[in-house]
């Protein structure tokens, strides 16, 4: 494979991830307004701004390829995304939503890693490193985000699991004071 066709594949690798980048900022407000968890909302907000540094990584190394900075549609962000919008739309505020938004955003994270992971292979091909430096930088940000999601989701696993116990421990003391009720009434006739 020539020199030009692999920049040509790298370019066209960095419009995909530009247009996914661009699509984030928009979306993450909205996932943390539909976040419960503070924790979930607060990360989600964090990553925001990690994205906003990473669509201006990516119009750096437009700049060293000497491409104008412009996104082609990525069809594959907008089915995540549009995943993610059906949680928010179907599920009610609270830890299920929470862990469904999770899921979806993890999945979201994995799509961009792959990305990310591809880009940097073509760009050590190129002997571009100064784009490489940049996309491991954003790479390795994916990967926190993803680590921390999983930190969050394990969290909210645990407070589900407590909460479903508060419920059962409400049900049955709730049955045992209707039978206690109970044979008190057979008791006294």
């Amino acid at each position: 494979m020539n020199h030009e066709t692999l920049q040509e594949l790298f370019v066209g690798q960095l419009r995909d991830i530009y247009d996914a980048e661009k699509q984030l900022v928009k979306t993450l407000p909205k996932i943390a307004k539909a976040a419960e968890s503070s924790e979930l909302a607060d990360a989600i907000r964090s990553h925001l701004s990690e994205t906003e540094t990473q669509v201006s990584r990516l119009e750096e190394i437009f700049g060293m390829v000497g491409v104008a900075a412009k996104g082609k549609p990525c069809k594959g962000m907008k089915g995540l995304l549009e995943e993610g919008a059906e949680a928010i739309q179907e599920e009610e505020k609270g830890t299920l939503r929470d862990l469904t938004l999770i899921a979806d955003a993890q999945r979201v994270e994995h799509y961009e890693v792959s990305a990310y992971g591809t880009a940097i292979a073509i760009a050590e091909q190129l002997g571009l490193d100064g784009a490489v430096d940049l996309l491991q930088q954003t790479e390795d940000e994916e990967k926190q985000a993803d680590a921390k999601l999983t930190e969050i989701a394990t969290m909210l696993y645990g407070s589900s699991s407590e909460d479903e116990e508060e419920e059962k421990t409400a049900v049955v003391g709730s049955s045992r004071t209707t039978r206690a009720k109970s044979s008190t009434r057979k008791a006294s006739h």
